[in-house]
Formats: structure tokens, sequence, C-alpha cells
């Protein structure tokens, strides 16, 4: 087995110490950051799908999502170097809605953007509505992110995009949504522009838009 994969074996296993010295020797060997993000997204993606099925508990879901956090902070520098002198491909606002405190999914997106060479404004959890439209235009975003993880505060992505458009600036972001409990349908209803599914499904996603704005070509 690689470390790679050892790697990915150990987060998913909630193995924080193993999960660390394993990235140390994947960092050493010189793997490309966005690949190892990936990696650790698709382990937390089949964490994430048994939790769902209920064959892991949720002391396993955070044990491995700890592993995870350890793993991503030692490439905390990596990414900050990888992303210094870059023009960046566009510049997103992200956050998790008022009245929800869950990060993991947000975190491994912030992180992932980073790597792949956007500017991101992480407003952290909580989110006050109006905070994410003040700050999207104190940067100039281009893309404001949104994401809940419970049912009970989807409807604060329902209230972000109408109250960019009450605010006559609904057409100067791309609003993309996401969370466990959204769908494309749910998109669809509130308006916004598109769902991540999961963090790769994001980036996917931002790509194209940074590319329908003019700023992946640098």
């Amino acid at each position: 087995m690689s470390n790679m994969e050892s790697l990915v074996e150990a987060v998913k296993a909630g193995e924080e110490e193993d999960a660390v010295t394993y990235i140390k020797a994947v960092i050493e060997e010189g793997h490309e950051v966005v690949n190892i993000v990936a990696s650790l997204t698709d382990g937390m993606r089949e964490v994430g799908d048994a939790f769902g099925k209920m064959e892991l508990f949720l002391p396993e879901m955070i044990m491995a999502a700890d592993a995870m956090t350890a793993a991503m902070d030692e490439l905390k520098p990596l990414i900050e170097a990888s992303a210094a002198g870059m023009v960046a491909k566009g510049t997103v606002v992200i956050g998790t809605v008022e009245g929800d405190v869950h990060v993991i999914g947000k975190e491994i997106v912030v992180r992932m953007l980073r790597a792949n060479g956007f500017e991101v404004h992480d407003l952290g959890y909580n989110v006050n509505t109006l905070d994410f439209i003040k700050k999207a235009k104190e940067v100039k975003a281009d893309i404001i992110g949104a994401s809940a993880l419970m049912s009970t505060t989807m409807p604060n992505q329902r209230e972000l995009v109408k109250l960019l458009t009450e605010m006559g600036c609904r057409d100067d972001y791309h609003v993309i949504i996401g969370g466990a409990p959204v769908t494309q349908p749910w998109v669809e209803e509130i308006g916004a522009d598109s769902w991540g599914e999961n963090a790769a499904k994001s980036i996917e996603i931002l790509e194209g838009i940074a590319e329908k704005i003019g700023k992946n070509n640098v």
C-alpha cells in the first residue's frame, strides 16, 4: 500500500497520529497539493456515505473528521505557498448559514479552492445573511457559497438569494449552495445558480465559473 493510500485509510479510520505521519511522507514524496486534497476528499466522502447508510456512527465520523483536519493542517503552508503571487481565478465568499455550526464540508471546500488558485474569504459558521453580502461587496467577490447541513437552516439559503435580489445585486454574484440536505430541486426552487453536491463537485463547478468570467487564464 502506498503512503497516499495509507493516508486515506488512516483518515477514514480516524487515526489522527497515523494520518499526520503519512501526510508528511506524502508531502516528502512530492505529490501535488491538489491531488492530496482530492484523495482525502474522496476518503471523507466514503466516510460520509457510510454514515448515511448507518454503517458508521457519529463518534467514528467525528474521529475521521479530526484526522482529516490534522492532515489538512500539515498542508496549510503548501497551500498558502502555492497561492502566493498568483492572480486569483476568482474571488469567493463562503460560509455556513445562520443557525448552523457545521464546518467540516465547508472547510474541505475552502482548502481545495485555495489549492486550486481561488481567493477565498471564509466567514466561518452561523453567518448572518447580510454578512455574506456585505463581505461580497467589500472584496468584489465573483461567487458566494452558502452551506447548510441541516434542513432547518436551509431556508437561510433561500433568504440569501432573496436579499440579493431585493438589494438589486443578484446578478453580480454566482450563488452556489451546498450541504447534505441540499438537492437540485431546492436549488431551482430558491433561485440559486448551482449546487455543490460534494467538495470535488464544488471545485469542478467553480472552475467552470472561473472560465466564464475569464479569470482562469493566468
